[in-house]
């Protein structure tokens, strides 16, 4: 494959792609102006190292890393920053318990390190695969397992559902 013909794959991927990356972007930072930078940065990112990619049936695990480890990146760089979205806002005054239980999750997430948030976010609102979410976070699968279960526990322990 020539490096013409991978960049127009990598390229149909962003573009087909590109709500879920902005919702995974999303659920690191909670802020539309940030998700759109983290996403703007990944591409900018992967088309410089697209020479790395030696399979392109990786790309979407390969993307995602990138993805992933800019998301962090960020927050990493700007924690004492909060900014919020409206919605997000008004989302701190539950009207129903569905809306109650909503925010306890949200709370639950929020406490988890970038990590632990990563593992849950791919595999449940990404729908990764668990061996995909290995090749994400660049572990052995049965680690990722073990961390996923374990944080699952975790969660639900702090949501008062027990297990």
């Amino acid at each position: 494959m020539t490096k013409n013909e991978k960049f127009l794959q990598v390229e149909r991927f962003l573009i087909e792609n590109q709500n879920a990356h902005y919702r995974l972007a999303y659920s690191y930072v909670k802020n539309k102006e940030n998700a759109l930078d983290i996403i703007q940065e990944s591409i900018y990112k992967a088309l410089r190292s697209i020479d790395r990619l030696d399979e392109i049936e990786y790309l979407k695990t390969w993307f995602y890393r990138i993805l992933v480890n800019t998301s962090i990146d960020f927050i990493r760089k700007h924690q004492r920053m909060t900014v919020m979205d409206d919605e997000i806002l008004d989302g701190y005054l539950p009207k129903t318990e569905d809306e109650q239980t909503d925010m306890d999750l949200l709370d639950a997430l929020n406490s988890l390190t970038a990590k632990e948030k990563s593992l849950i976010i791919l595999r449940f609102f990404e729908d990764l695969k668990i061996d995909e979410v290995a090749a994400v976070l660049e572990e052995n699968v049965n680690t990722t397992k073990t961390k996923l279960y374990r944080k699952l526990k975790k969660l639900r322990l702090e949501i008062g559902e027990g297990i």
